[in-house]
């Protein structure tokens, strides 16, 4: 399986080129956070700030491990579809192979009870209160001994502000997938 790997982007407005003629451009690639949308509307700048999974987000923090993950509630089914899109920076320096890792969520309630591993349906009013909790678990060695990478949690007891917004967004927007990136806070 090949990895790609996004080292910059660029911005290029349509509005101003004739598309009917070869165009040639020399573009400076830039991390996300440096590129300059001046005169976009709003629909390119919620694409540019989509935190897609082609996104120089991980750049932005020095290579800490993080997540993409995709929310997406249904009211009328209640039912909330997570998604582990990618993942950024497992890797152990003193290993040549890629880890064996793997992502292990949880719906807790208010009081701290465990509701689902998967296929639960929540109420909107209930979205309020219930937390879901991300872990990134890594296997070592011979014995596949389990090792905690990190960990985040959205809801009710967001672990910060970004998943905070992340939640909030993905009860604003139903029946779209929101995904962003997450740094995991280690354990």
């Amino acid at each position: 399986m090949r990895r790609e790997r996004l080292i910059g982007e660029a911005v290029v407005s349509f509005a101003n080129i004739n598309l009917e003629l070869e165009n040639n451009f020399w573009l400076n690639l830039e991390p996300r956070a440096n590129t300059t949308l001046t005169g976009c509307t709003g629909d390119l700048m919620s694409l540019a700030r989509s935190d897609s999974t082609g996104s120089t987000h991980s750049m932005q923090h020095g290579g800490v491990p993080e997540l993409l993950l995709g929310l997406c509630y249904n009211a009328t089914t209640g039912r909330l579809n997570v998604e582990v899109v990618k993942g950024s920076h497992f890797r152990n320096l003193a290993l040549t192979r890629a880890p064996d890792t793997y992502v292990k969520l949880n719906l807790v309630s208010s009081t701290g009870q465990e509701l689902a591993h998967s296929k639960t349906t929540v109420a909107l009013f209930q979205l309020a209160d219930v937390t879901l909790m991300v872990a990134v678990y890594n296997r070592k060695g011979v014995t596949k001994k389990k090792e905690m990478v990190g960990w985040f949690s959205l809801g009710l007891n967001s672990s910060g502000a970004e998943e905070l917004a992340h939640w909030m967004d993905m009860k604003e927007f139903q029946q779209e997938q929101i995904c962003r990136w997450h740094v995991l806070v280690q354990s």
